[in-house]
This record gives C-alpha cells, structure tokens and sequence, in this order.
C-alpha cells in the first residue's frame, strides 16, 4: 500500500509540474499587467576589473555599499507588501490569484538577484569585508525561501483550479455534485505532497473559502420570491438538488477524512468543523423546510381538484381552500431577511411554525368539509374513484386517513342510486323508452339492461377495495342490488318470449306474399310513368329482421327461419335499388318520348310480372330475377340515354333559331354621324337576310336528327304512325320557339325605341310656310311598320310538316297562278301576344314623331321671316318715312333674331331619332339677314336723298351770301 502511494505521489508531482507550467505561461502576462515592475538600480561606478582590485578601492567599495543598501530595502519593502495581502474576494479562486500574484512578483526579484552584476558586486562587498553584505545576503535567502513557498503553492493549487472553476462557474447543482468528491480527493493530494498546505492554518482557511462557495451557489439559486411561483416539479427538483450539493460537501469531506485515517500514515484532519459545516447544515436544514413546504403544498393541491369538486358538489368551498393553500407560501415571498443566514434562524423558525399551524387549520377544515360533503354524495361511482384516487396519490395524511373512513357513506349513495334505478324501471315497464332505430321489443331489453349496467358497473367497482362488500353493510347493499337484478332479468325473458312467439307464427305468412306490387301515382291521366313499382316487403318483416339482429347482439337464440329471413334484407335493398333505378330512367323522359317508348316500356314490364305473380319471398329465384331486371333496366336506359342525346342536339338547334338577333342596327362610323332612316331600315333588311338562312339550316336539319331517333326505335320511314305524337311534340315545341323568338325580337326593338340612344337622324326642313321633317312622320311610321311586319315574316321561311310525320308540306297550287306555302306565319301573326306588341312599337314611334313635330312648331314663332312678302313691308315702312331711331331699332330687332337663330341647337334627340337641325337653322338665320340687308338698303337710298338735299341748301346758301358780300361791296 505504501508502494501504490509513493507512486501515486510520483504521478501526482509530474501531473502538477506540467499544469503548473501550463497555468504560469496563462496567468503571467495578466500578473505583468496587474503589478508594477519592481527593478533594482544597477551601481553607476565601472565594474570592470578584478573583484579583488576593486574591492582594495574605497570608493568602488563606498559606491558599492549604498546600491546594496537601497536592494536591501527595496526587496525588504516588497517582500513585506506581499506576505501583508490578503485574497481579494471571498471565494477560493481568489486565494489561487493571491498566490499567483505572488509568485509572479518574487520570482522577477529573485531572477534579477542572479544576475551577473548583481552576483559580482556582492562578491567584491565580501572581499571587502562590508558590514551590509551580511544583511543583504538575509534579505536575499529570505526572499528565495518566499519565493519557493509561492511557486510551491502555485503548483499544487494549480490543480485544484479546474474543480474550483466548476464550482464557481459550472452551470448548474449537477455539475457541482459530481465536482465536489474530486474536488476533496485533490485536497487530500495537496495535503499529503505539500509543504506548505499540510497544516490547519493554511487548510482551513483554503476548505472555509469553498465552504462560502458552495453556499453563495445555493443562495443564488434558490431565490424565495420567485420559487413558488415556478412549477412545483421544477421547484422541488432544484430544492432537491441545493440540499444535496449541501450536503454532499461534508459526506465528502467525512468520506476522505475517514480514508485518511484509515490509511494510518497520513496526517490526520482534525480541522473545525464549525467553520466549515455550521453555515452549510444550517442552510440543508433550511432546504429541507423549502422542500417540505412544497411538499404540503402539493398534496394539498392533489386533494383539492376537480374530483373533489364534482363528488361533494361544492366547488365553491374547494376553491376556497385552494386560496388559502396558495396563501401559505405567501409569508416565504415577502420575507424581509435573508433566511440562508445563520443571524436570521430564530426568524425562520418562526415562519415554518406559523406555516405548520395554518397547515393544521386548513387540514381541519379539510376533514369537517369533507364529512359534511359525504352526507350528500352526487354519485357513488366518482366518489369511490376520487377514493381510489387517493389511495395511490400522495396527500396529506390526516385528510387521506378521513377520506378512507368514507366507504361506508359510498355504499349509502349506492343504495339511493339502486332505488332511482328501480322505480325509473317500475315506472317505464309497459312504453320503455327506445334508442333511435331501435326496434319496440329488442329495444325495450336494451332499455332494461342499460338500468342493469348502470348498478352493475358500480357494485362490480366495489370487489376492488378488498372487504368492502363482506362487510355487513356491504351484504345489505349486495342484497338491494340482485332484488332488482333479478327483475329486470326476469323482464328481459319476458320480452325474448314474446318476440319469439310473435315472429314464429307470423313470420311464414309474410313469406308468402309476392316481391313486387304496382301502384298508381296522382296523374290526369294513366301512362306507363304513372305507374310505380313496389318492392312488396312488409313493415313488420323489415322489424322482425331489425329484431333478429339486435336479440343475437343481446346473446338470445334466434330461430333458424328468423336467421334465414334475416339474410332476405340484402335481397330487399338489391330490388329496391333496382327499382329505384328503374324509376329514375322513367323520371326523365317527358310525355313525348313515354309514348315513343311504349312498346319497351311494355318488354321491361314483363320482365317485372315474375316479381309480381310466381315469386314470393321463399323463392330460390330472386336473385336471378335481380340479375335479370337490372340487365332490362340497363338496356333501356341506354336507350334512353341516345334518345336524351338526340333530344339535346336538336335542342341545341332551337336554341340557336331562338336566339337570332333579327333587329341588328348598324355600328355608326362616329358619335355625331348617324345613318339616315332608309339607310337604317335596310340594314336591318340586309342582316335579317343573312340570319334567315343560318335559321332555316338549323330548322331544316330537326328532321335529320328526328330521322336518327327512328333508327334507335327501329322506324326509318320520317312518317311512322307510331312516332306521329313524337312529331306533334317538337313541331309544337318549335312553333312555342318561334313565337318566344318574334316576341323577344319585337320586345328587344320596343325597348331600343324607348332608349334615350338615338338609331338613326332625320332633317329638319323649311318648306315655307311650314317647317317639316324630312322624311315625314307618315314615311317613318311606313318604314316601322313594314321592318315589324318583316320580322313576324320570317316565320314564313319554317314550312309546316305533314301531319304525323317530320317531313315538310310541298306547296299547295290554289289557282294556276297562286301557289301557298303552309307554315308558322299564319298561326304566328295572329298571336295576341305579338300582334299587341307590334301596335305597341308602332304607338311608341309615333309618340316620338309627334314629340318632334311638337318641338318644330316651336321654330314658327319665326315664320313673319318667310311667309310677310318682304318687297311690300319694305315699300309700305318708306312710305312712313321713317326716321333714322326707327332704322335703328328695326335693324336691331333682325340682328338679334338672326342671333338668337345662330345659337339654337343643331341636333334634337328624342328618344332613338336624332333630329338635324342645321339645314333650318341656317336657312331661317339667311331670311333673317335678307330682312337686314334689305332695310339697309332702304337706309342708303334715304341717307343719299337727304345728303343731296342737304348739299343743294349748302350750294344755294353760299350763293346768297356772295350776292350780299358783292352788294355791300358795291355799296
């Protein structure tokens, strides 16, 4: 054993040199950084030379003394700077930095002491014989003794580093668990190899410091205001962990201490265990009152939940508790101290007593809810459960041991539930109430036993407490129970026996009957689609099979003719979903094509009598009678289906000859630009031309499309007697489209013509002596009337068929000059649907024309411009000889007519004609100029008479005055 720890000391002693080495070449340039440089000042005398000669000169030797003097005190002042530092920080790592530092430090001074300079004036101070070389020489041993002491501690609390990061640093109580066993084993290495840390003074300080760690990671961690707001789990576990890493650091220390005694060569640990465990017991035990309040709070929160509230009925007072359960860990969120400290104990105890009296009380409210609660159960069933519950959940124990007293009020409320059962039974015994689709006597026994299973399941719950029914309230209630099972038993054979009764005596008669039956629907008058066809299966077969079902889900025995009509259900619904096939094809075809398909329909039908007269429901057959059935069914509807077809295209063809535009206006080339109404007219001509022949394409090409039909139904002739109704049908349908089509065209044209969208322009005209349209009203309506009649013509171009068939009538020679075509027009034409919407146009055309005639004569307010003879008015207004103000104000009364002509609209819109009014305008604005130039006229030859008049009085005046001037000349 000795061997293996030398050689473990041999391991250990290798392992701290390189760790050593590792953490100085770190931690060196930090220590460079972190310390002022000490440096001793070299002698400023000349060193070169023998030390003997030297040391024979007093003034080398004098220079020498001084410079040793100052080393002396510089290394004395450092040394005792250094052994006075204390670690800065209350954790262990920080006496790892204060060794670090120191290390650092005496090392840089004892190196500079090697040097050769230094070496060689100490040599020429001892030559000398100087009294300070002996003092420098103490100075400079006790700073290498120092100076071994620190880079010997270094060493070994190198090793200690990585641990003690761990457990300052590590990221949670898991770490530190697993650090702190190693942590102790490199203690206990430290303390055997080194020579510095094997006693008390240098260990317990070391193992106090992590002490203070280890409690600072608890403190910090569990922190009281916010710990029971965490989840409880979570809390607990983190609790958990706190007291462990607590606790594991004296298990630890006791586990290496007892290995150090044990091996019986090692110095033993006899440190204070005060200091280093009073803090960390104290703070377990405070843990532990954490973990226990949790704890309470826990289980009480596990009683009072919603099996609680549901048993007792009472989630009110649950809740209640609840508040205060929660308010118990109120008084640990607002604390005012810290209560990991060891002043604060007499504090905290007095909490946790607080908190274990309020625990009391809540425990005893607790119990007195409870065994009012169980006075007055809802359900015995989730009161047993909630027990159940109990017994396998932790919670408190005081209320867990009252709530296992309740058994017996359990089996009370069972009782009650067992009497509700009976009467709910004794009261429904004659009309029970059903499930839906449940027959009246399977149903009833489902009835009967659901009120079984009901007391069943619970008493059956009861065999899981053991004891509870042998008890002698447990036999009473056990009694209860098979009294009214017996009962309901007994009613259950009762209902089985009646049921069986019934079905074997009624169940052979129902057999008998045929599968189908006919039956006329509601219908004027009786074809083939008004025929139905039923599938001859009786209600009370169809409940005998539901009954049959539902006796086998029950566990009775079914007779055997129950079972085997039982399997006639699948034949039922093969021959009604036959038949509704059957009835579906037949629902779409109209009157027309039930009557083209007579003859088929009559072949299905007799393949449908086997159902209706040889076949009943013991019959072997049915089945190929199905088969046979759906093959006819198939075939015709495929018939159906190519007849549908055909019926689609020539649909297709009607739908285009209906929706034939017969009206289509020409596009006008611009906004103002209108065709004239001639233009118009045969426009509407020219396109209505062109659509006549698409029309009668498609109207020529029915009777093809017809011819195909007679091919399916094997008729090729277009005249079949058999077909003629089939003709009759689409020839009506094509005259209710042509009648649809004239009177949509003649509404489509009724509408445009009441649109405030002008179709085409008229002119205005001055015809003295009247203003008229050109062309005039009697033209337009004219032109109206014949594209009215045009339109209803063009029923003229569909040619009547032969009765009873498809092919168009030749044309009828009356006379030898008269040749007649039949067809639609002359029916169509006196449609009072048509011939009133036609007079309908025609009254709204001639509405608008009177609207324009009316708006014309407002123009003859002018008309003293064309019908006064102008040369007479002229002739008769000089002979007033008018003055020049009536000159004036005659020129100024034409001159405003001609301007307010000037600004009359050129374009009148009334409804779809558009009135030019340009051409009237400047006529009528021309007459009025005519008026004002002929008065200028008249003016002029008026002003030239007074003019000449005027000049002969000037000419006549001068003369006089000559004559006077010569005679007073004379004079």
């Amino acid at each position: 054993q000795a061997g293996e720890v030398s050689f473990a000391e041999k391991e250990v002693i290798r392992n701290d040199q390189v760790n050593m080495q590792k953490f100085l070449s770190t931690s060196h340039p930090t220590l460079q950084q972190t310390e002022e440089e000490i440096k001793l000042g070299m002698p400023t005398v000349n060193l070169d030379g023998e030390v003997s000669v030297l040391a024979a000169v007093p003034e080398v030797v004098e220079a020498l003394e001084s410079c040793a003097m100052t080393w002396q005190k510089v290394i004395s002042t450092a040394l005792e700077e250094q052994l006075k530092k204390i670690p800065q920080g209350n954790g262990p790592l920080a006496e790892i930095d204060l060794w670090c530092v120191r290390n650092a430090v005496l090392s840089d001074l004892n190196e500079q002491t090697k040097l050769p300079e230094v070496e060689k004036v100490l040599a020429i101070l001892q030559e000398a014989e100087s009294e300070c070389v002996r003092d420098l020489h103490v100075i400079i041993n006790d700073l290498r003794e120092h100076c071994v002491e620190a880079l010997d501690n270094v060493g070994f609390l190198s090793t200690l580093e990585h641990h003690l990061k761990n457990l300052t640093h590590g990221t949670g109580f898991n770490v530190v668990l697993d650090t702190i066993p190693s942590l102790m084993n490199a203690l206990r290495m430290v303390w055997i190899i080194s020579r510095h840390y094997n006693t008390d003074e240098r260990m317990v300080p070391l193992m106090e410091r992590i002490a203070w760690e280890i409690s600072n990671r608890v403190c910090k961690v569990v922190d009281l205001h916010t710990l029971f707001k965490e989840d409880r789990a979570a809390a607990k576990k983190k609790i958990a962990e706190a007291k462990s890493t607590l606790e594991q650091w004296k298990k630890s220390y006791l586990t290496v201490r007892a290995q150090i005694e044990a091996s019986g060569r090692e110095q033993h640990w006899e440190f204070d265990q005060k200091l280093l465990f009073e803090k960390t017991d104290y703070m377990t035990s405070v843990c532990q009152d954490l973990y226990d309040i949790l704890q309470v709070t826990e289980e009480f929160y596990n009683v009072f939940g919603s099996e609680l509230k549901a048993v007792t009925g009472d989630p009110k007072h649950v809740d209640d508790l609840l508040r205060r359960v929660g308010e118990l860990t109120r008084p640990m969120e607002e604390l005012a101290f810290d209560p990991f400290s060891l002043e604060s104990a007499p504090d905290w105890k007095l909490i946790m007593e607080e908190f274990k009296a309020e625990v009391s009380i809540i425990e005893e409210d607790a119990k007195n809810f409870i065994d009012k609660s169980f006075k007055t159960l809802r359900s015995a069933e989730a009161a047993f459960d909630m027990l159940l519950n109990f017994k396998n959940t932790r919670c408190r124990e005081t209320i867990n041991r009252q709530l296992m007293m309740k058994f017996n009020d359990i089996l009370d409320q069972y009782c009650k539930e067992v009497e509700n059962v009976r009467q709910i039974f004794v009261q429904n015994l004659t009309d029970p109430p059903l499930f839906k689709n449940h027959p009246p006597l399977a149903g009833a026994i489902y009835w009967s036993r659901s009120l079984f299973y009901r007391i069943k399941h619970t008493i059956v719950r009861f065999r899981e407490v053991e004891g509870l029914l042998a008890s002698e309230r447990g036999k009473e209630v056990k009694q209860i129970y098979l009294k009214v099972a017996r009962r309901m038993k007994e009613y259950e054979d009762q209902k089985y026996n009646q049921w069986r009764d019934e079905t074997e005596k009624m169940l052979p008669l129902l057999l008998e009957k045929t599968l189908l039956i006919t039956s006329i629907t509601e219908e004027p008058v009786t074809t083939e689609k008004s025929v139905r066809f039923l599938v001859n299966f009786s209600p009370r077969l169809q409940e005998i099979i539901t009954e049959t079902k539902y006796m086998e889900q029950l566990g009775f025995p079914v007779p055997e003719i129950a079972r085997n009509v039982a399997l006639q259900e699948d034949r039922y619904h093969g021959l009604k979903h036959m038949l509704d096939g059957y009835h579906n094809v037949v629902g779409t075809l109209n009157e027309a094509e039930t009557k083209l398909l007579d003859d088929r329909i009559q072949e299905l039908w007799k393949v449908f009598k086997l159902g209706q007269r040889r076949l009943n429901w013991n019959s072997l057959g049915i089945a190929d009678f199905i088969v046979r059935c759906k093959q006819a069914i198939k075939k015709f509807e495929f018939l159906v289906q190519q007849i549908h077809a055909n019926s689609a295209d020539i649909n297709n063809n009607l739908l285009q000859i209906g929706s034939t535009n017969l009206f289509k206006f020409p596009l006008s080339k611009s906004a103002d630009v209108l065709p004239n109404v001639k233009e118009f007219f045969e426009y509407v001509k020219r396109e209505r031309a062109k659509d006549i022949d698409h029309m009668v394409r498609m109207y020529t090409a029915i009777p093809q499309l017809l011819a195909q039909l007679e091919g399916l139904v094997n008729m090729k002739s277009g005249k079949s007697s058999k077909l003629a109704s089939y003709y009759a049908y689409w020839e009506n349908r094509i005259y209710q489209m042509l009648i649809q089509l004239i009177l949509k065209n003649l509404q489509a044209f009724n509408t445009a013509v009441l649109a405030n969208v002008p179709l085409f322009q008229i002119e205005a005209l001055l015809s003295p002596p009247k203003i008229i349209l050109q062309p005039n009203a009697s033209e337009i309506d004219q032109m109206t009337v014949q594209c009215i009649r045009e339109c209803v013509e063009v029923t003229k171009h569909f040619v009547r068929w032969m009765h009873g068939t498809c092919i168009e009538c030749p044309p009828q020679r009356v006379t030898d000059d008269e040749i007649v075509t039949f067809s639609f027009y002359s029916d169509i034409s006196q449609n009072p649907l048509i011939t009133e919407q036609a007079a309908l146009i025609t009254q709204n055309v001639h509405r608008v024309l009177t609207s324009l005639s009316t708006y014309l004569n407002h123009w003859e307010r002018y008309c003293f411009l064309w019908t006064v003879n102008k040369d007479m008015a002229i002739k008769k207004f000089a002979a007033e000889k008018p003055s020049y103000v009536t000159f004036d104000e005659k020129l100024h009364f034409y001159m405003k007519i001609a301007q307010e002509i000037t600004q009359q609209p050129l374009i009148k819109d009334e409804q779809f004609i558009r009135l030019c009014l340009s051409t009237l305008v400047s006529v009528v604005e021309d007459k009025a100029k005519d008026w004002m130039i002929s008065l200028g006229k008249l003016l002029n030859e008026f002003a030239r008479k007074e003019l000449f008049s005027l000049q002969e009085e000037i000419e006549v005046g001068v003369f006089y005055s000559c004559l006077i001037q010569l005679s007073l000349i004379s004079r």
